[in-house]
C-alpha cells in the first residue's frame, strides 16, 4: 500500500486526466478502500485542489477548473508562459509531443479562467509567416489526446481530402506525429475496420462517455501502418520498377513505407508512387543504382524528361567541350585525307 503523500500524489495524477473516476475504480487503483478515497479527496481539496463529485451509477469524481490556481508552484506569470510554451512544443518534431499534450490537458484542466483567457489571447493574437502552414488548434488535439488515453470513444466531424464532409464514430488508439500534420489511428465503428485521420480535419462533438477496452495492436507497428495508409492514400501515379540493389538497402533509402519483393541477394522489384511521376522519378534517381520500369508508362516518360534535362543542364560545359573535340578530330582528319 502506498504511503499517504505518494497516495495523494497518485489520486491526483489518475484525477487528472479528463474523466470522471468512481471511488471504487479509484479504490482499486490505489490498493485501498473507498473509504480512504474518500479521505485522500477531502485532503486534495483542503490543499486547494478543486476535486468535484457526481452522485449516481455513472458518477465519480473529477478534477474540476477551481477560481484559484492549486499549489503547483506557479505564479499567473508562470502557468500561462508553460501553457503557452507545452503548446507551441506540441507542435514540433521533438521528440517530446505526446507528452507535452498531455502535461497541456493536466495544466489547462485547472487553470483558472482570467489565466485560460490570457493564453487563448496569445495563441489569437499570433500570426505565421505567409507560405508556413497554420498552427493546429490546440483545443483539438487535447480533445482527441485525452479521448486516446482515457480509452473514450470519440464522435466527431471530418473533411475528407476530397472536400466532403461527415460524422465519424471512432474508438481513438494513438496519436501520431508526422511533420506538422498530426494523424489518429482509431478503429471505426461503423466501417468496423481501422482507419486514420487527419486531426487538422476533425470537429470533436461533446464527450460520449463511453469506454472501450483497447484493441490489440503491435506498438511497433503504429508508425509503419499510419505512415503507409497515409503515403498511399496520397498517390496519384503508382508504378513498379526493378531496382539493381538489395532489398534491404533500398527500403531503408527510399523515404516512404513502400512493397519491396526480393528477387535475388542484388536485385528487388519496388512498387511505390507519388504525386506526380516527375517527383518519383527524382526520388529513384537520388538511390544511386540501376532501375527499370517494369509498370508504369507514367514514370518511363518522366524518366525520359529526366534524362533532357539533364543533358540540357550539361550542354553549356561537357557537351560542348566533347563536340568542340569531335569537331577537331573531323577538321584534321579531312585535312589529312586531302
Amino acid at each position: 500500500m502506498l504511503e499517504t503523500s505518494a497516495r495523494l500524489l497518485e489520486l491526483l495524477s489518475l484525477l487528472q486526466l479528463r474523466r470522471d473516476r468512481t471511488s471504487s475504480e479509484l479504490a482499486d487503483r490505489l490498493g485501498v478502500s473507498t473509504r480512504t478515497v474518500r479521505a485522500d479527496v477531502a485532503r486534495l481539496r483542503s490543499l486547494g485542489y478543486p476535486v468535484d463529485a457526481r452522485p449516481g451509477a455513472a458518477g465519480g469524481y473529477r478534477l474540476a477548473a477551481g477560481t484559484a490556481m492549486p499549489p503547483l508552484l506557479l505564479d499567473d506569470d508562470e502557468a500561462v508562459a508553460v501553457a503557452v510554451g507545452l503548446g507551441a512544443v506540441a507542435t514540433q518534431r521533438l521528440g517530446v509531443e505526446e507528452t507535452s499534450l498531455t502535461a497541456l490537458a493536466k495544466l489547462e484542466q485547472v487553470l483558472p479562467a482570467r489565466l485560460r483567457r490570457r493564453v487563448e489571447a496569445v495563441r489569437g493574437s499570433t500570426s505565421v509567416v505567409p507560405g508556413v502552414e497554420r498552427p493546429l488548434d490546440l483545443s483539438v488535439l487535447g480533445a482527441v489526446a485525452a479521448a486516446v488515453r482515457g480509452h473514450e470513444r470519440l464522435r466527431f466531424g471530418y473533411t475528407k481530402s476530397g472536400g466532403g464532409d461527415g460524422a465519424r464514430h471512432v474508438e481513438p488508439q494513438r496519436l501520431v506525429c508526422w511533420g506538422r500534420l498530426w494523424y489518429l489511428l482509431a478503429w471505426d465503428l461503423d466501417r468496423d475496420d481501422w482507419r486514420v485521420f487527419r486531426v487538422d480535419r476533425m470537429v470533436p462533438h461533446a464527450p460520449t462517455g463511453a469506454r472501450f477496452a483497447p484493441r490489440a495492436f503491435p506498438e511497433d507497428a503504429v508508425v509503419a501502418y499510419v505512415v503507409g495508409r497515409v503515403s498511399t492514400a496520397a498517390w496519384t501515379y503508382r508504378a513498379r520498377v526493378l531496382v539493381h540493389a538489395p532489398a534491404a538497402e533500398v527500403a531503408a533509402t527510399i523515404p516512404a513505407v513502400v512493397d519491396v519483393e526480393v528477387v535475388d541477394a542484388s536485385t528487388c522489384r519496388v512498387e511505390l508512387g507519388a504525386g506526380d511521376p516527375d517527383r518519383l522519378a527524382l526520388v529513384l534517381a537520388q538511390l544511386g543504382v540501376d532501375v527499370e520500369v517494369v509498370d508504369g508508362d507514367e514514370l518511363a516518360a518522366a524518366f525520359d524528361r529526366l534524362a533532357t534535362r539533364f543533358r540540357r543542364a550539361a550542354g553549356g560545359t561537357t557537351a560542348t567541350r566533347a563536340s568542340g573535340s569531335s569537331a577537331a578530330h573531323g577538321s584534321g582528319g579531312r585535312h589529312g585525307s586531302r
